[in-house]
């Protein structure tokens, strides 16, 4: 059920009935490189909450947009504090409780919001006196590594957007044959500065990248977090 579309009566009756569940998903708007839109995680994770609450029956609540994403300056992003996002989902799912709903689940797509969400998850579940909410990032449930307007991000932004320009496409940081130590070294340069870590925003390459495959790592991810947050 998504919440934006329904009517006041038919929604407290709804709730009424029976324990629901609600999914907040979290994204940023912030570069993705020359082919992808700024919105790409906010598109992306609103897709798989879409999906996943369909085939859960869960509430769908609207996309926090906006993330925490100052380390992508002086490429384009626009940001908010890791403590306006923890004030935020804390007011949210105060505002949920008291509307009575059960529990409440974050999902989180951008991975410049994890300190933020840890910051949350302590305050809110001080406030309460059980927890009442779980936060996942979807990047944790499929096999291939995670990138960053690489291939992954990319083949899925093909699955789900008409909004991607391939011809413009172009390969970025390659960690494919760095030992652990360099590997360490250059994440902790793009928690600083991506842009410096990857010199073009890129995190991996995008030129092989496919709708098919998009669609093959889209329901790979579904099916994995349907499974953990139905239980």
């Amino acid at each position: 059920m998504i919440i934006r579309d329904q009517f006041d009566p038919v929604l407290r009756k709804e709730i009424s009935k029976k324990k629901h569940i609600a999914v907040i998903p979290v994204g940023s708007i912030e570069q993705h490189g020359p082919h992808l839109p700024v919105s790409t995680d906010s598109d992306i994770v609103s897709e798989i909450a879409s999906q996943i609450c369909k085939k859960c029956d869960f509430l769908l609540l609207p996309t926090i947009t906006y993330g925490v994403s100052f380390e992508h300056f002086p490429f384009f992003n626009l940001s908010i504090k890791k403590s306006s996002l923890t004030l935020i989902l804390e007011d949210l799912c105060v505002s949920l409780f008291d509307n009575h709903i059960d529990r409440v689940i974050i999902l989180n797509g951008h991975h410049g919001n994890l300190e933020g969400l840890k910051r949350f998850e302590k305050r809110i579940n001080k406030k309460l006196k059980k927890s009442k909410v779980s936060i996942f990032s979807y990047w944790h449930y499929l096999e291939q590594d995670f990138d960053h307007a690489g291939f992954v991000e990319t083949s899925l932004m093909l699955a789900i957007s008409n909004n991607v320009k391939m011809n413009k496409a172009k390969k970025g940081l390659i960690t494919k044959n760095l030992n652990k130590k360099q590997i360490s070294r250059i994440n902790k340069i793009a928690l600083k500065s991506f842009p410096k870590a990857t010199k073009n925003g890129v995190w991996g390459d995008p030129l092989t990248a496919t709708k098919r495959d998009g669609m093959k790592i889209l329901s790979e991810i579904v099916h994995n977090l349907s499974k953990v947050c139905q239980t």
